[in-house]
């Protein structure tokens, strides 16, 4: 999945995008288009937070691969 930064630029946010996902797009400066946003999320600040969930490591993970 790419991936783009924010930017301030004035009183403006500005998304930038990689240049080969505006080749591929075929977008032009100007152009309005549409685009779902997924916060990175950082997995550190997970580690530690279901120890209440009482679960066993081995079943989660078979659990989390039977998913995939």
């Amino acid at each position: 999945m790419p991936i783009a930064k924010v930017r301030k630029s004035g009183n403006s946010t500005v998304l930038v995008l990689p240049p080969k996902i505006i080749k591929e797009a075929n977008i032009r400066v100007g152009e309005t288009i549409e685009f779902q946003i997924f916060k990175k999320v950082n997995l550190n600040k997970l580690f530690g937070k279901g120890k209440h969930l009482n679960i066993d490591a081995q079943k989660a993970k078979d659990m989390l691969r039977e998913e995939w």
